[in-house]
């Protein structure tokens, strides 16, 4: 009998959270809406438990962690610190977190924003 791995991709879409990001003048020092996904690579065998997967709740715990942490100049920072914090988790393999600053370009634009992959090592 052949074992094989399985890969779950917990993922977590349009995550809505305030933080203060920028870099220009009128954005130090008051709160912006960022919308965030968040995608982790998690191997599996059989998951018929929480504790055997990754609970996408401590997604959210650490957008909001990181979102309330104070100011943050880019996206890219944040994006990078979210990624940090799920691949802290032994188990997560690959982290790809997309966030979307929806006031960056208004109204020409829906949003601005990054997308970054990260993957232990």
């Amino acid at each position: 009998m052949t074992t094989r791995s399985v890969m779950t991709r917990v993922f977590v879409t349009g995550l809505k959270v305030q933080a203060e990001i920028g870099v220009y003048k009128h954005e130090i020092g008051r709160k912006q809406p960022l919308v965030v996904d968040v995608e982790l690579d998690v191997p599996t065998a059989r998951a018929d438990r929480l504790s055997e997967t990754l609970n996408y709740e401590t997604i959210l715990a650490a957008a909001r962690e990181i979102a309330g942490g104070g100011h943050i100049e880019l996206v890219e920072t944040f994006a990078e610190r979210l990624a940090q914090a799920c691949l802290a988790d032994p188990r997560v393999t690959r982290a790809r977190v997309r966030v979307e600053k929806p006031l960056a370009l208004a109204p020409d634009a829906v949003a601005a924003g990054v997308e970054i992959t990260v993957v232990s090592d």
